[in-house]
């Protein structure tokens, strides 16, 4: 794991699911590595009911009814369909669930206006072709067709990014389970093992870019993950982040509660005053969602500790908001700036403490980006 920037779920988790994996005594479906119920409890925790020698921590945090149904989607071989708003956690929970049920989350496709039938379906390695001709050891699979191989999960990510072309090239994959290579003239069929099935992610911002078909939504169940709006939950989602990101640089800094509670709240007004907006121009592009929030913190805490005396700070923390959100000028600074003076100096006079030195910082940050 030193080795890797970012280690995926299978690698970072890899004790813990060979311990899972050997306690595990429940039904397993087709190939998965673990059952349903030890698949829900490496996501969502454990708890003393579960009667296990160790704790569990949870992974993910939202409503486990979406943890289930997920479950139970990829159980039937159906392909398994995440909505929501940016930064709700669906491509976390995706590779948690492939971690979890074939030890494998990097079969991935990311759906861009540039992803092609190839990157589904394969490709050759041209001087092989050149050299000996098209066979199987010259095709390159693609992550899905090497996840129907091999019978594990294959992911896609931001499905409604991809051309309809794209889209239509799933379909034939979830209702066949199989893909045809008219290239050659034996072993031209790639045949599903039990346990493949496909992790699709889709933006609901990105309705209307290229909206999927009836015919493929028929073939994916919905599971749509809503934005976190239980501030335990996103104080939870916060902690368990930011500890991840203090043992991953090495740095013992400490994230003062009541400055967790300002960041908190700021986004809570901010969602507020972005319902109550009349038009798009009085909205911030940013979706303003825990994992923006957690982004601002990571962005606070590294300057901190690299330009600062590694003491987190009211004022480091509103600068790094303000740069955090400002995507569009002027629009959204003149959008901060009447939310700081009509907001945040409010609550600064009312509440005092780090709210006010939060005011400053936040105003400094945007009389500089003005």
């Amino acid at each position: 794991m030193s080795d890797m920037l970012r280690a995926p779920a299978e690698v970072k988790y890899a004790e813990e699911l060979e311990w899972l994996e050997s306690v595990d005594d429940g039904a397993k479906p087709f190939s998965w590595r673990l059952s349903p119920k030890m698949v829900r409890l490496f996501i969502l925790g454990s708890e003393p009911s579960d009667g296990l020698d160790r704790e569990i921590p949870q992974k993910w945090f939202g409503d486990r009814t979406f943890v289930e149904r997920s479950i139970v989607t990829l159980a039937s071989d159906r392909g398994l369909l995440l909505i929501g708003d940016p930064g709700t956690g669906k491509s976390w929970l995706a590779e948690l669930l492939s971690a979890a049920i074939c030890r494998d989350s990097t079969q991935v496709v990311q759906g861009t206006a540039g992803t092609t039938e190839d990157h589904i379906k394969y490709s050759w390695n041209v001087s092989m072709v050149i050299a000996k001709g098209q066979s199987r050891e010259s095709l390159i699979p693609s992550p899905i067709m090497t996840a129907m191989e091999q019978g594990s999960i294959g992911r896609f990510e931001e499905l409604t990014r991809s051309t309809s072309d794209v889209q239509d090239a799933l379909i034939s994959i979830l209702s066949e389970k199989y893909v045809s290579i008219p290239e050659l003239d034996d072993d031209n069929t790639v045949f599903a093992k039990p346990g493949f099935s496909i992790i699709a992610t889709a933006n609901s911002r990105d309705k209307g870019v290229n909206d999927l078909s009836s015919a493929l939504k028929r073939r994916f169940n919905f599971v749509r993950i809503p934005v976190v709006t239980n501030k335990r939950s996103e104080t939870e989602i916060v902690r368990f982040r930011t500890t991840e990101l203090l043992r991953r640089h090495s740095i013992e800094l400490e994230v003062p509660p009541t400055l967790l509670d300002i960041l908190l709240q700021s986004f809570t007004d901010l969602r507020a005053a972005a319902e109550s907006a009349t038009s798009d121009d009085e909205k911030l592009e940013s979706a303003l969602s825990t994992a923006e929030q957690i982004g601002v913190l990571e962005d606070a805490i590294l300057h901190s500790r690299f330009f600062g005396d590694s003491t987190l700070r009211a004022q480091t923390l509103a600068g790094s908001m303000v740069g955090s959100l400002v995507r569009r000028t002027p629009e959204d600074l003149t959008i901060l700036n009447k939310f700081w003076h009509g907001v945040v100096e409010p609550r600064s006079k009312s509440d005092g403490g780090e709210w006010t030195e939060f005011l400053e910082g936040g105003k400094q940050a945007i009389e500089t980006l003005s």
